[in-house]
């Protein structure tokens, strides 16, 4: 008897999360969030008065659809402004080069500053160059990013830009460049953050553009003397930043609650639609579809963080949100652009579990499957509570195109599959409805010490 109730109420669970997943791809309130964002907001630097505007959108946002407890954590940040930017080539003859500062760059001097210049082609070149090299002499990196569906070659090219300009100084560089890290062929230079090692004299850093990296490289070939002329204006600050929150409170289990958001913060040079308007779309649409038929058990947390591309959020969060660590049923946050879900990955140990057998039917349609593997990353803002002992699961998206754009001027509303996206809201859509109204813990088994 006790196993017929079982399988009834999984077969009602199923009913209802393929409901939601149904409605989700022909609801139009994700895009009608990321559309609202990306016109009325628009680019949304961390620490810039199009952060406070992002703020109040988020807050008038959530309210407008329903959600509770919608408020404002305020919290300090390291911000950094771009100024003027401009980089001539100087030698084998004149011409303009395609660029964009790295986030935390110091400024050149005022008139900018010039070098000869030194190609490598790729990162390991780099740092096989010895020590005093590199004296008065703009470094540059042309290795190419690999186009991947997993995010696998952003990783591996990160370093080249996150710790490229402090390799460079430490050789002697005056100034690094960095091919943007894209993989589709364009002038447009895409920006991103950049880190400093403490005991390394700091110099100015640059992206430039996949054309122009490939010029230069062609000039490196033909062992052409290269000069560039380049021009940085940027300033460091403290500032604010702003986390936006919004509940949906469950009914049975108000306490425990789901956590699932993307980051309000964008970089300057676009609106921000893909990286990350679109994250939040999802976010807020899967929740508003979720729980429209019906209140779940538990509660739906929405979470816009406030600086994710300058490494402020999640430090703040963690210390804000800590104590509830205990609380989360599962954490995640959206950051992949908006094309289609490929699987699903969950903590180690509950793929097994029947209700994640019963989310691995309701996404077989779209689909989407359900990894043996757990998740490798869930997001930069919600690391710290992850490491706090909060279940994470990542919904691993295709990132096929995302790079194409990232952090570039071309990262704007046009780039959004409307069906795709909504694939990604019916799936997370699916998820909330049997973790929100379920009692499954998606915590690893404990498993007990083996007897002496």
């Amino acid at each position: 008897m006790l196993a017929a109730s079982q399988a009834h109420a999984a077969d009602t669970l199923g009913a209802q999360a393929d409901a939601a997943r149904d409605r989700a791809l022909s609801d139009p309130t994700a895009y009608a969030v990321v559309e609202s964002l990306s016109t009325e907001v628009g680019q949304r630097l961390a620490g810039t008065e199009a952060a406070a505007r992002a703020r109040d959108w988020g807050v008038a946002k959530l309210k407008a659809l329903g959600f509770s407890n919608v408020h404002v954590e305020p919290f300090p940040i390291a911000a950094w402004v771009r100024g003027a930017e401009s980089a001539e080539l100087t030698a084998p003859y004149a011409g303009h080069l395609a660029v964009i500062g790295l986030g935390r760059s110091v400024p050149t001097p005022p008139g900018g500053l010039e070098g000869e210049v030194v190609v490598f082609k790729t990162y390991a070149d780099l740092l096989a160059a010895a020590p005093g090299s590199l004296t008065g002499k703009i470094a540059v990196v042309t290795e190419v990013m690999k186009r991947t569906d997993d995010g696998m070659g952003y990783g591996m090219a990160n370093p080249w830009r996150r710790t490229g300009p402090s390799e460079a100084a430490r050789r002697g560089a005056i100034a690094y460049l960095v091919r943007s890290l894209a993989t589709g062929v364009s002038r447009e230079p895409h920006t991103g953050a950049m880190n400093y090692k403490p005991d390394i004299p700091k110099i100015p850093a640059a992206a430039i553009s996949v054309i122009d990296a490939m010029t230069l490289d062609r000039l490196a070939d033909r062992k052409t003397p290269i000069r560039i002329r380049l021009k940085l204006q940027s300033k460091a600050t403290t500032a604010t930043g702003w986390t936006v929150v919004g509940d949906i409170p469950g009914t049975t289990h108000p306490e425990q609650m789901i956590v699932l958001g993307g980051h309000l913060d964008s970089w300057d040079p676009g609106t921000g639609s893909l990286d990350d308007g679109a994250g939040i779309a999802i976010a807020v649409g899967a929740a508003h579809v979720a729980t429209a038929a019906h209140p779940l058990a538990r509660t739906i947390r929405v979470v816009m963080f406030g600086s994710e591309e300058l490494d402020n959020t999640n430090a703040a969060f963690t210390e804000a949100h800590k104590a509830e660590v205990p609380n989360i049923v599962a954490i995640s946050e959206i950051d992949s652009g908006a094309d289609n879900v490929l699987d699903v990955r969950l903590p180690a140990g509950t793929r097994d579990l029947p209700q994640m057998q019963t989310l691995a039917a309701s996404l077989a349609p779209l689909k989407i499957t359900v990894s043996p593997d757990p998740p490798r990353f869930s997001g930069d803002d919600v690391r710290g509570m992850v490491a706090a002992g909060a279940p994470a699961v990542g919904f691993h998206q295709d990132t096929s195109r995302y790079f194409d754009w990232h952090h570039s001027s071309e990262d704007t509303l046009d780039k959004i599959d409307l069906a795709q996206m909504n694939q990604n809201v019916a799936a997370w859509a699916a998820f909330l409805t049997i973790v929100g109204d379920s009692d499954v813990s998606l915590r690893p088994p404990v498993v007990a010490a083996p007897k002496p």
